[in-house]
């Protein structure tokens, strides 16, 4: 029997297990878990008095089972402004039933209500299911590395 999933914009009671997801995420591909305090920093860039994050967050029933997140950058070379998709998210249960394709779309609506021109992503070299995913979506890939500069 096929999953039956909705997508709906994060709200602050989906906090906790946000969180839970996030961890798992940062488990699959294989990153340092997040810090303990991360709830203090989401609350305040998703739902704070000038939020900087987007989220979006996948339910089977309710149960959350997924989540993307995104936030508005600019790009110096075009002169505009796109929406980068920091993170994507399935549980492997909610993988195939269509709710990727639900959260891509609902920040493809997104950037074109903010005005932004693109989305930009990244994934691990190594993901393959992801990357066939993102192919499906109609995205092009770009040949940058990515860096990371703690400070």
């Amino acid at each position: 029997m096929p999953l039956s999933v909705a997508v709906r914009a994060a709200v602050p009671a989906d906090l906790p297990e946000l969180i839970v997801l996030i961890r798992e995420h940062a488990e699959y591909e294989r990153a340092a878990p997040p810090p303990s305090d991360l709830a203090d920093g989401l609350s305040r860039l998703l739902f704070g008095s000038m939020p900087r994050l987007y989220a979006f967050v996948g339910a089977a029933g309710d149960d959350i089972v997924g989540y993307v997140t995104a936030s508005l950058e600019a790009s110096t070379w075009q002169g505009a402004e796109f929406l980068h998709m920091d993170c994507l998210f399935l549980r492997p249960a909610a993988r195939g039933a269509g709710l990727g394709g639900l959260l891509v779309d609902a920040l493809r609506d997104l950037a074109g209500e903010l005005g932004a021109t693109e989305m930009r992503w990244q994934t691990p070299d190594w993901n393959e299911g992801a990357i066939r995913f993102y192919d499906r979506t109609g995205a092009t890939r770009s040949g940058k590395q990515r860096y990371t500069l703690s400070i």
